[in-house]
């Protein structure tokens, strides 16, 4: 059997899409292959999605009878939480595949954009999230992420939409661009690097190595929030043999099940966004360059889709 092509994955991920709009749900493809899309990448094959979360059900019955070269969708991790209205709108995760003989297509389902700023739904570019929407997302604690924030912070800004300047992280692509397009002075107050910037003040370098780690620590902090506190359902959806079932509803049915008694449904609020900014702040210190966490931005605006 020939492997799955880039062209061949878009196409089906583009289909589900399309198919899920025209009933109805209000959804988008993200990350890596928006990347793709909007020239940011070369390529990927794994695929991730926003689904507003009251169209969790519809979104559900749709990857039932959704098939890839005769392969099923089934869930793909035993981790995620269950695709439900009730776990998506608290920032947990769903993760999907279409198993074949060598390979298999994954699917992450978000309700809520991972440092979304702003609502996604307002801005879907047809069957994809924003440019926006996607450079926030990309604001990982994976270093590799980070260079693609920077381009699509770049192509926002050649687009004629300022929101570029608070994508960039890269030191000299940021002098470039400032010497290209003028930076709004009202940005400074929702990213004060860019302060330093327009004074050409040489502690950027260090402002900016000071800012992304901070990003990566807040990302790591969130991630093991929703990991602590997943364990006991994981190990319960482990010993289930319905989980493991060759059909969707069976392995959805033990998952809502297991985490009706052991997920909590929203974590970071239980937990605290402001915990969560002095954890990732405190972590930060011991690993950014002195000095360089003086021009943080204010984040708690990143977390107002959990609704805390």
């Amino acid at each position: 059997m020939l492997r799955i092509s880039q062209e061949e994955m878009e196409q089906f991920f583009e289909g589900l899409v399309a198919s899920l709009q025209a009933q109805g749900v209000v959804c988008a493809i993200t990350s890596g292959m928006a990347c793709v899309k909007f020239g940011a990448a070369l390529g990927t094959k794994d695929c991730d999605m926003l689904c507003a979360v009251n169209s969790a059900d519809t979104f559900l019955n749709t990857l039932e009878s959704t098939s890839l070269r005769g392969a099923r969708c089934g869930y793909r991790s035993h981790l995620g939480a269950p695709l439900d209205t009730r776990w998506l709108s608290g920032g947990w995760t769903s993760h999907f595949a279409w198993r074949l003989a060598d390979e298999e297509a994954a699917l992450d389902v978000f309700g809520v954009a991972p440092r979304g700023s702003s609502p996604w739904r307002s801005e879907t570019q047809g069957l994809y999230a924003s440019c926006h929407t996607v450079a926030e997302m990309k604001r990982t604690d994976r270093p590799r992420d980070w260079p693609f924030a920077t381009t699509l912070g770049v192509k926002l800004l050649r687009a004629g939409d300022p929101r570029g300047w608070l994508h960039i992280f890269d030191h000299q692509v940021l002098l470039e661009m400032a010497a290209e397009i003028p930076c709004p002075s009202e940005l400074i107050a929702q990213r004060p690097v860019l302060g330093l910037l327009s004074s050409r003040d040489p502690r950027l370098v260090i402002a900016l190595r000071g800012e992304v780690e901070f990003w990566q620590q807040l990302d790591h902090v969130r991630i093991q929030v929703y990991r602590q506190t997943v364990r006991s359902y994981v190990v319960a959806v482990k010993r289930d043999p319905r989980s493991d079932a060759t059909d969707l509803r069976t392995q959805h049915q033990s998952r809502v099940e297991h985490a009706e008694r052991l997920l909590p449904k929203n974590p970071l609020r239980d937990f605290g966004i402001d915990r969560l900014v002095r954890e990732a702040r405190s972590l930060a210190e011991q690993m950014a360059p002195q000095g360089s966490l003086h021009w943080l931005p204010e984040v708690a605006g990143h977390f107002v889709g959990l609704e805390v």
